[in-house]
């Protein structure tokens, strides 16, 4: 009994299997989402003032390109375009630095290697969000962990507030080990060469001035 039941458990998973590798994830429609009103979603005083006042969600977020996860909006997609516009400041407007090198992340861990892109963060935030108060700018100097993402630090300041949550794991873990391996190879080759300057040329030799010599008198 024992053993048909598990060999019908297993057919069960391998089907279940099949259907997540045969069927692709598909986005949710805009007419498919819901957000609860300002008033009911328990982050606010539902008897203060902010409740008249803020915008809601739903006439919010409806007309942004749909996500499926978190707060259910692809906001790099809509910021691409053109759906919204963020501001460097409240005040007055800043100029950012820009940088976008991809950085590959998590070498030697047991997922797949992290691809974090500079330019996509950079759209919308400054250096300064980020560095140095928690991430080094130095490649590795900062060890990144994934308990302390999931206690809300390092990528989790964002991830699961505002971005993607923490349960789309193949949006970061996105490359193949050896794939990353071989990039960075190709980088490296890619750099020239530091050449050590040249020595300076050596003095020609020349024999040392004959010494002079008084004749004794007689």
């Amino acid at each position: 009994m024992s053993a048909r039941l598990l060999g019908t458990s297993q057919r069960h998973f391998v089907c279940c299997l099949c259907l997540l590798l045969i069927v692709p994830p598909q986005s949710a429609r805009a007419d498919d989402r819901s957000w609860l009103p300002i008033a009911k979603d328990g982050l606010r005083d539902s008897s203060g003032p902010a409740v008249k006042v803020l915008q809601q969600p739903a006439d919010a977020l409806s007309p942004l390109t749909p996500d499926n996860a978190g707060n259910q909006v692809r906001w790099v997609r809509a910021l691409k375009e053109g759906q919204i516009n963020p501001r460097s400041s409240l005040r007055k407007l800043l100029k950012s630095e820009s940088y976008e090198k991809d950085v590959l992340l998590n070498l030697n861990g047991g997922m797949p290697v992290v691809r974090f892109p500079h330019s996509v963060h950079n759209e919308w935030l400054d250096c300064t969000n980020c560095h140095d108060h928690l991430f080094k700018k130095q490649r590795g100097a900062t060890k990144i962990s994934m308990f302390l993402i999931l206690q809300g630090e390092q990528c989790g300041v964002c991830h699961g507030a505002v971005a993607f949550p923490l349960t789309e794991c193949g949006r970061c873990h996105s490359v193949k080990r050896a794939d990353a391996l071989a990039e960075l190879e190709r980088e490296a080759a890619a750099q020239p060469s530091a050449t050590p300057p040249p020595e300076p040329a050596a003095a020609p030799n020349t024999p040392p001035p004959a010494r002079k010599t008084e004749g004794k008198a007689r």
